[in-house]
């Protein structure tokens, strides 16, 4: 994919659609058809108003289905997010990303090529990362071939230093394994975020990042993931590249609440100011 043509700026704006409890998930309603239709109206209801706040783009991730599967997810949540990202793109012409977590890749890859969607996010797309579900680790090699034979212009953002997990390798290597995510696993975008949901990325880390996106010549563009805020978008679009944002944009700063258009605008104009 190309970055500034897709989104229309090289400063884009992601806007997170966390899908409430799917059906078959822990703490979903026990009527699963009741669970399906409120997940599919919340996701129809959050992308309206991230379109009238007016971000650059959308990505929706099955957030309210912990404890999460680490790898493969059964079909029936891979059914589940796809239904409630038809219902996305049926809303707006937003560009659109999955995230299938903790970390299904190939779901959604085939997710997003199924409903059209421009891009994916991937939470360990090489290396691996010690996680509340165990240890994780990337499969770039199986990702970009699936790609392949699908046959789909589909953008993998693949995170580094991962927020909720920890590195298995020595300190001081998360800014080289930059190279590794976009040079060796052919990352389109690379993500940084702080340690958890909603928690602001450490601006020496997020600095380092982007350093070493420099020094090894490459252009890849890195998201700030986690933690902004109308506050300081301005501050970390100085550095990086674009972001995504979640609990910032809903009603109370509560990552399961709705989406506040309010909120977004808010946001929006503050980027607005600087790009």
């Amino acid at each position: 994919m190309e970055f500034e043509s897709t989104f229309g700026t090289g400063a884009p704006l992601l806007g997170m659609v966390h899908l409430p409890p799917l059906p078959g998930a822990p703490r979903a309603p026990d009527d699963g058809r009741e669970a399906m239709r409120a997940a599919v109206d919340r996701a129809a209801s959050d992308a309206r108003a991230l379109d009238r706040g007016g971000v650059d783009g959308i990505v929706i991730e099955n957030f309210g289905d912990a404890p999460f599967y680490p790898d493969e997810v059964p079909p029936h949540v891979v059914a589940a997010v796809t239904r409630a990202a038809t219902a996305v793109a049926d809303e707006t012409d937003l560009p659109l990303g999955i995230n299938v977590l903790r970390n299904d890749a190939e779901a959604a890859l085939s997710i997003a090529a199924a409903v059209g969607a421009d891009f994916v996010r991937v939470n360990v797309h090489t290396g691996a990362r010690v996680t509340d579900q165990g240890i994780v680790q990337g499969r770039a090699h199986e990702t970009l071939r699936l790609r392949d034979r699908l046959g789909v212009d589909v953008g993998v953002f693949a995170d580094t230093d991962v927020k909720h997990s920890a590195p298995l390798t020595p300190a001081g290597y998360t800014a080289e394994s930059f190279a590794d995510t976009a040079e060796r696993g052919l990352a389109d975008a690379v993500i940084a975020s702080g340690p958890g949901t909603g928690e602001a990325v450490d601006a020496e880390a997020l600095e380092a990042v982007v350093a070493e996106r420099d020094r090894h010549g490459l252009d890849t563009p890195v998201l700030v993931g986690s933690g902004v805020t109308s506050e300081t978008v301005a501050d970390l679009l100085g550095v990086a590249d674009g972001a995504i944002v979640g609990t910032a944009l809903k009603e109370g700063g509560e990552t399961t609440a709705p989406v506040d258009a309010d909120r977004v605008a808010d946001l929006v104009a503050a980027a607005d100011a600087v790009r």
